[in-house]
C-alpha cells in the first residue's frame, strides 16, 4: 500500500465518524473496530493526552497507524509540523520502525464531505499478528501536539 493511499483510508476511517464516535476521541477502544477499511486494522492516536484502549483484532490483518501525524490545506504547515515530528511505537515492547511521510496531497471522507489536504507524519505498519494478546503503545509529539496511546490486543481468527 502506498503511503498516498495508507494515509488517505486512515484519514477517511478518522474523520468520518460520528460525533462522539472518533478512533481519535475514543478514550476505551469501544470504537476501534468500526468502519475498519478493508485489507488493513487501523489503530489512532489521540487529538492530545493519552488513552487506554482495548480491542479486539482479526489475526489475518496487518496494522498501521500514525505515533505522529497532521493534515492541513498548507503543504507547508505540514513540512514544518512533520520536521519537529517525533514518535516511537512499541509492540510487544519492541520498537516498531516508524516510515517518515513527507507532505502528500490527499482527498479523504469527512462526515461533512470530501475534503483536500496535505498529510504527513510518522506512520508504522506491522505484519498480522499471532493470535492471543498483544501490547502496542503509540507515542508522537510535534511542537505543542503530543499524545500516547496504549492498547491492549485481543487478536482473533475469524
Amino acid at each position: 500500500m502506498t503511503p498516498q493511499r495508507l494515509q488517505t483510508l486512515w484519514w477517511s476511517w478518522a474523520s468520518s465518524a460520528a460525533p462522539g464516535q472518533s478512533p481519535v476521541e475514543d478514550a476505551t477502544g469501544q470504537y476501534c473496530g468500526d468502519s475498519q477499511p478493508f485489507g488493513v486494522w487501523l489503530v489512532a492516536g489521540t487529538a492530545s493526552g493519552t488513552a487506554d484502549r482495548h480491542c479486539q483484532v482479526p489475526a489475518a490483518l496487518p496494522l498501521a497507524g500514525p505515533a505522529a501525524a497532521q493534515v492541513t490545506k498548507d503543504q507547508n504547515d505540514c513540512a514544518a509540523f512533520l520536521a519537529a515530528a517525533k514518535g516511537e511505537v512499541l509492540l510487544d515492547g519492541k520498537p516498531v520502525q516508524l516510515e517518515k511521510m513527507e507532505p502528500t496531497k490527499i482527498t479523504y471522507e469527512t462526515e461533512q464531505g470530501s475534503k483536500e489536504g496535505f498529510s504527513c507524519g510518522l506512520w508504522f505498519r506491522a505484519n498480522p499478528l499471532s493470535p492471543g494478546q498483544h501490547t502496542l503503545t503509540l507515542r508522537g509529539s510535534s511542537g505543542s501536539f503530543a499524545n500516547e496511546v496504549n492498547y491492549d490486543l485481543a487478536v482473533v481468527k475469524l
